[in-house]
C-alpha cells in the first residue's frame, strides 16, 4: 500500500473536517468496494480447486498417498484431506 498525503487528494473542505478528527494522525481509508475472496483476484482459488479435482481424480484412478504425494510435493496427510 502507497502513502498518499491527504491534501494532495481531498477537497479543502473535506481535509479541513478530517482534520477535526485525525489531527497529524496516520490513517486508513479501506476501499468502498466490494471485497473478493481469497484467491478470486489472482487466480490462486482456481488453481488449487483444478489441483484438487485432479488429485482426487487420480486417487479414484489408483494412485497412492505416496503416489500422489511425490507428484504434487505435498504431504500424505495433506493429500487425505484433500481427496478423502
Amino acid at each position: 500500500m502507497k502513502y498518499v498525503n491527504a491534501a494532495d487528494i481531498l477537497p479543502y473542505e473535506l481535509l479541513i473536517e478530517v482534520s477535526k478528527y485525525s489531527g497529524g494522525k496516520l490513517l486508513y481509508v479501506p476501499t468502498l468496494n466490494e471485497k473478493v475472496s481469497w484467491g478470486e483476484k489472482n487466480g490462486s482459488k482456481q488453481y488449487y480447486l483444478e489441483r484438487n479435482r485432479e488429485m482426487k481424480k487420480l486417487f479414484l484412478q489408483g494412485k497412492t498417498l505416496d503416489e500422489l504425494s511425490k507428484i504434487y510435493g505435498l504431504s500424505k496427510e495433506t493429500i487425505r484431506k484433500i481427496v478423502i
